[in-house]
């Protein structure tokens, strides 16, 4: 199936009043995992490419965009392929006459005026390729250490910043955290649903891998749209090559690799079916 772009799939989801599942990919392996899991729910799904990931490969973009491509295209998976905490500006350029269609332009380092202005270039610059930009106010939780999982965002200033960057969804700090490996968050659902009130952008979660998954269900109908998961695939994903490594004669990659391809693609069934949950109504 041709990609998706991932502001329809977007506009999608918030008119179906669900949310859209977006997953970290590491590898082709990750990859192959997630596309499965699409298309064995038939629910659509967006592939990520971290500015770390592109670090992990040498710095080479464009053959790991070429090669979920590929899969994705011989697939009858729904996916879109989106550039995820992009820093370095030169990235964007590199990725530009690719498959990809949206990025989350990360500022989040710099203060609030110089977040804007570096945001509001990118976004420019995104925009007259046809992309979907996605930016962050103020740092998620547990991200490179920089602030507790305490931090919030103000929803005041997240309006602000979503007006004066012209940006096309915002992430938000209500309560998640990077790089938790159990699920243990709790959402502040309020702040969600203030913040929700006054931006005119859909939400995004990052962290989403340490909130249970009906503090997911919740958010989703508090307000968020696009729910980022990294981390519980890679404990997935990790979990099963251990497993397999406790056999000492194992020496064929291929042993290990295809049980943590299946066991990460059965946990991304899984996400993708609590993101699409539509919230019962309450009685």
């Amino acid at each position: 199936m041709p990609l998706a772009h991932t502001g329809e799939l977007m506009r999608d989801a918030v008119g179906s009043g669900v949310g859209l599942a977006a997953f970290n990919v590491i590898s082709l392996e990750h990859g192959e995992a997630i596309i499965e899991a699409a298309e064995q729910t038939q629910l659509p799904a967006v592939l990520q490419i971290s500015e770390n990931c592109i670090k992990f490969h040498h710095g080479r973009l464009k053959p790991l965009v070429s090669g979920l491509a590929a899969l994705a295209e011989s697939s009858h998976a729904c996916v879109s392929l989106h550039l995820d905490h992009i820093e370095d500006e030169r990235i964007l350029r590199e990725a530009a006459g690719t498959a990809i269609t949206s990025v989350m332009f990360d500022g989040s380092r710099l203060g609030f005026q110089d977040n804007v202005a570096a945001t509001r270039d990118a976004a420019r610059w995104a925009h007259l390729r046809g992309w979907h930009v996605e930016a962050e106010l103020g740092e998620i939780g547990g991200k490179n250490g920089a602030h507790a999982p305490g931090v919030r965002t103000d929803p005041v200033e997240a309006a602000r910043f979503a007006a004066d960057t012209g940006v096309d969804s915002l992430a938000v700090a209500v309560g998640s955290s990077h790089a938790m490996t159990a699920q243990t968050a709790r959402l502040d659902h309020d702040l969600i649903a203030r913040i929700r009130a006054v931006v005119g952008v859909p939400l995004v979660l990052h962290g989403s891998s340490g909130v249970p998954d009906d503090e997911v269900v919740l958010a989703v109908a508090s307000g968020m749209v696009k729910i980022n998961l990294g981390t519980i695939l890679n404990v997935a994903f990790t979990g099963a090559v251990r497993s397999a490594l406790a056999a000492p004669d194992i020496v064929d990659p291929r042993a290990y690799l295809a049980p943590a391809r299946m066991e990460t693609a059965a946990v991304a069934c899984r996400l993708l079916q609590v993101v699409a949950t539509r919230p019962v109504a309450a009685p």
